[in-house]
């Protein structure tokens, strides 16, 4: 079967194929091996470099993937101008009005978040947040209720670190409107590391909570330095845990600044190339048009840069 598809593809002469799924669950990278197109890239489904000589590109952006980094990528770099990510603008937030009570979040708490998924928790990350905690009386930390066994080995680690595990509130699933719109009942998002936040991240900033990041040296742990960096929040982007906690306190413990912070992000909603979705349409498009133009002069892929 992956053969015949691979063979149906080239007799629809496609010119460009994208994988968007790479190594994940119920991927068919297999397909591009046999070639299904003249121009194979990689792009948004998977976090990294594929490998394999069978791809030519890799859709990214100078933030997610430094020049420097190049090397470490068997793909060729597409550079979009802003993010690699595409955000829809009319992405629906529900309009019910939820309160704390809603959630088991108390009116007076500084309401820190992560709504990743609990395997992206590592130690050093989870030691970070209870540090955080620590400093910042009244505080909790709301999280993403993934299964039973988390929630318990994570309120025991919070024991362990000298936090009283009440601190830590779990999030029930929910639709995907509802859940954009409770975000608003937080006050800080907590990034992940070294496996950031992706659509966890551009989730928040599409509800207008900010996101701070420590961002890493692998695609997977600046997603979301990419994002902050396209909707003009630069400073939210740490570089060592010490400076990630430090901006987490100094935010929960200056409330002016916060709401300064936020505004500008509620603004960026509309402006903030992040979140214009005509503008990455229009540049995905030159690049797909940068590679036909390569393949079609008989030249080989090569990192490309779409202003």
């Amino acid at each position: 079967m992956t053969v015949r598809i691979a063979r149906f593809s080239r007799d629809l002469k496609i010119d460009i194929a994208v994988d968007l799924k790479g190594f994940t669950k119920e991927s068919r990278t297999d397909i591009f091996s046999y070639r299904a197109a003249p121009i194979q890239v990689n792009w948004l489904g998977y976090p990294g470099t594929m490998g394999a000589s069978y791809f030519d590109y890799i859709i990214a952006d100078r933030v997610l993937i430094p020049t420097d980094s190049q090397p470490c990528f068997s793909e060729k770099i597409v550079y979009l101008p802003n993010s690699y990510q595409p955000n829809d603008r009319k992405r629906l937030i529900s309009e019910r009005k939820f309160t704390r009570q809603d959630f088991g979040l108390a009116n007076d708490a500084f309401v820190f978040c992560c709504f990743n998924n609990t395997y992206k928790i590592q130690p050093d990350i989870f030691r970070s947040w209870m540090r955080i905690l620590n400093a910042v009386g009244g505080s909790v930390l709301w999280l993403f209720k993934d299964n039973p066994q988390a929630v318990a080995n994570l309120k025991k680690e919070a024991l362990a670190h000298g936090i009283d595990s009440s601190r830590l509130i779990f999030a029930e699933p929910m639709n995907l409107a509802d859940h954009l719109a409770r975000h608003r009942q937080a006050d800080l998002f907590l990034d992940t590391f070294p496996y950031n936040a992706h659509t966890t991240a551009s989730d928040a900033l599409w509800a207008s909570l900010p996101v701070v990041t420590l961002i890493g040296q692998s695609f997977a742990s600046r997603v979301a330095a990419s994002l902050l960096n396209s909707v003009g929040l630069t400073e939210l982007i740490t570089s060592s845990l010490e400076e990630y906690e430090s901006v987490a306190i100094k935010l929960a413990n200056n409330p002016l600044k916060l709401k300064e912070i936020k505004s500008k992000l509620e603004d960026g909603r509309t402006s903030a190339p992040l979140f214009n979705s005509s503008m990455f349409a229009k540049n995905l498009e030159s690049a797909y048009l940068k590679m036909y133009r390569r393949f079609k002069s008989n030249l080989a892929p090569d990192h490309l840069y779409i202003n």
